[in-house]
């Protein structure tokens, strides 16, 4: 829908977060307020085509409720899940798109919009959304870290998101935490990773595995009635003192400070974000902050100590629409520095 009331800044950017359910899309002015978004089925079992090709159209549609028109945009961003080229401008396969799989969506994009298209993983659009105008603006490098059903990350450095050669950079949630015999097997079907402990299906299934020797816990009502058992519910019983899932956070914390300790010494950024629904209620309630205290906690214990000194670790402030900012943001980036060529 598009924000009347707002005065936008000149010249206007179109940002593509395609995800496995929705496809969300905003035309984003030079400043990163969003002029007007909406968000459409992505038919990911289905042929990308037809999908894409709503993209022009739809935004059209909404731009007609506005003072500007398609003509006004003079870039496009797209963020895509992985495995993908990012060179090459296409997805390669997505395991929650099947019907996607090794399609050129970056020249599809350029050939149906006319305007310079720039391509990027999801993770990293998230993150340029949040360095942009997020939980990250006032530092030239940040981790974002996004915790859900799996575990995403993307790096921003100077403006500049860090891909890789093999568009596998950032990977963060496929860092190995445990080695252990025991450990437990991530998504990706390694054992050991960080997907595997710190995300939504982790923490369900060490809340699952708690529940044989925890009889007691209010969690044990939550896995027999008909819902599965959820984070969601591990953070409310949490929030409401049961002890089980109140350690459950206290291990999800620990786990994530591995990582980011991990991640810290190797690229050294100015503050980690924390994104994604796995918040645990965030810096507004109480729990969410004792997690963000404890993984902060976790992190200095593992770190150099002018790491540790120097430790930022914030909660992400923009949730949905950051994949669509940052992706607006990324082909705003392009098109400056292709200006000033």
């Amino acid at each position: 829908m598009p924000h009347r009331s707002h005065t936008f800044t000149s010249p206007l950017f179109l940002g593509v977060d395609v995800g496995g359910t929705n496809i969300k899309i905003g035309v984003v002015d030079n400043q990163g307020a969003t002029v007007c978004y909406t968000k459409f089925p992505s038919q990911a079992d289905q042929p990308a085509a037809p999908t894409v090709q709503q993209i022009r159209p739809i935004v059209e549609k909404l731009l007609a409720d506005t003072s500007y028109t398609f003509d006004d945009i003079v870039g496009v961003g797209v963020g895509t899940p992985g495995p993908m080229d990012i060179a090459g401008g296409r997805l390669l396969t997505p395991y929650n798109m099947p019907g996607w799989h090794d399609y050129p969506i970056r020249d599809q994009l350029q050939e149906l919009t006319g305007k310079p298209v720039t391509y990027t993983n999801d993770a990293g659009a998230a993150a340029f959304g949040e360095y942009w105008i997020g939980s990250g603006r006032q530092y030239k490098s940040m981790v974002l870290i996004t915790l859900g059903t799996g575990v995403g990350c993307g790096i921003i450095v100077d403006d500049i998101s860090i891909d890789g050669a093999h568009s596998h950079g950032a990977e963060a949630g496929h860092i190995v935490i445990d080695t252990t015999p025991q450990a437990l097997t991530c998504s990706c079907g390694k054992q050991g990773h960080l997907e595997a402990y710190a995300s939504a299906t982790g923490i369900v299934a060490r809340a699952k595995a708690a529940l044989c020797t925890h009889r007691e816990s209010s969690l044990l009502q939550s896995n027999e009635e008909s819902s599965p058992l959820s984070a969601l519910a591990v953070s409310q019983a949490a929030d409401a003192g049961d002890e089980l899932a109140m350690e459950l956070v206290k291990q999800t914390a620990k786990y994530l400070g591995r990582g980011i300790a991990t991640i810290a010494h190797i690229i050294d950024p100015e503050a980690f974000i924390l994104g994604g629904a796995v918040n645990f209620g965030g810096e507004d309630t109480p729990l969410g902050r004792s997690f963000l205290d404890d993984v902060i906690t976790e992190t200095r214990k593992l770190v150099f100590p002018v790491l540790a000194e120097k430790l930022i670790v914030n909660f992400a402030k923009l949730g949905s629409d950051a994949g669509y900012v940052g992706a607006a943001g990324m082909a705003r980036t392009h098109f400056i520095k292709s200006a000033s060529l």
